[in-house]
């Protein structure tokens, strides 16, 4: 802390009546709040001075509006880098995934691949279906026996397609969960949401067959094999040979068409 003041030096003459009278200024400057400094040292000139009725004034509001743009600016950089820690803590307490993309817990344990999630929660040996209490939900999962507290019960990290989830009581110690994921193309970082993470950087998908794929997905699979493949080789991608059989029909078709064009797209062109 600081403290300035201005003040009389000692007078070795009396001032006169035409002297200009001088006042003294203490103020106290804290450096976490200038603005507080700079707001009494205008309050004294306003109260002892037209100074701040002259050009002066523009002078000191540009001042505070500086002093507020740094402030901004310290408080954004602080906001950043906070963040930047929060990350790299959610960094470190993220987990490496066992080796079906998952977590093994306690009570339970969690796999996955990109289409499904499989719940595997230990009972007592000896136990019976019809004692199992599973509950599934598009958006949670409820897994125990009944008369006690569920082993596993939350809201899921995504959600499911219900109609094609099962569960099923192994050896009578294992109640197994088949969860189908609505969003196929992604990573659950964890099985509950708040639960533990995994870190999703380090999942690794298993190797598949174009046969286990859907129709859809697997002929766009195939289609980019070829046109790569083809590039490759330096021969038309499949876009350049539709192009080419719809040019020749169309030409065909409208045997007094010149082409000037070799390059058109007929994709979009209805042929008849």
């Amino acid at each position: 802390m600081a403290i300035l003041s201005d003040h009389e030096e000692p007078q070795q003459k009396q001032q006169t009546p035409t002297s200009p009278s001088s006042f003294s200024f203490n103020t106290v400057l804290d450096p976490s709040n200038p603005l507080g400094f700079l707001d009494s040292a205008l309050n004294f000139l306003s109260q002892k001075s037209n100074v701040l009725k002259n050009d002066v004034s523009p002078l000191v509001k540009e001042f505070k509006k500086r002093i507020r743009a740094e402030e901004d600016s310290k408080k954004a950089e602080e906001k950043i880098r906070a963040e930047k820690k929060k990350r790299e803590e959610e960094k470190k307490r993220m987990r490496v995934p066992n080796k079906g993309n998952g977590l093994d817990m306690e009570s339970h344990s969690w796999a996955q691949t990109l289409q499904e999630v499989t719940i595997t929660v230990h009972v007592p040996p000896g136990t019976k279906s019809k004692d199992v209490v599973c509950e599934i939900k598009r958006k949670s999962v409820k897994v125990g026996l009944r008369g006690h507290s569920p082993i596993l019960d939350g809201e899921l990290f995504e959600t499911i397609k219900i109609d094609d989830c099962i569960w099923n009581l192994e050896d009578q110690k294992t109640v197994s969960v088949l969860l189908t994921k609505c969003d196929r193309m992604n990573w659950w970082k964890s099985l509950l949401k708040g639960g533990p993470e995994i870190d999703i950087q380090k999942a690794e998908p298993e190797p598949s067959r174009l046969s286990d794929l859907d129709p859809e997905i697997r002929s766009t699979v195939e289609k980019m094999m070829f046109d790569q493949q083809q590039e490759q080789l330096g021969l038309p991608t499949s876009k350049e040979i539709e192009n080419e059989s719809l040019l020749k029909l169309f030409m065909a078709q409208n045997p007094n068409f010149s082409n000037k064009n070799p390059n058109i797209d007929f994709s979009n062109m209805n042929m008849k």
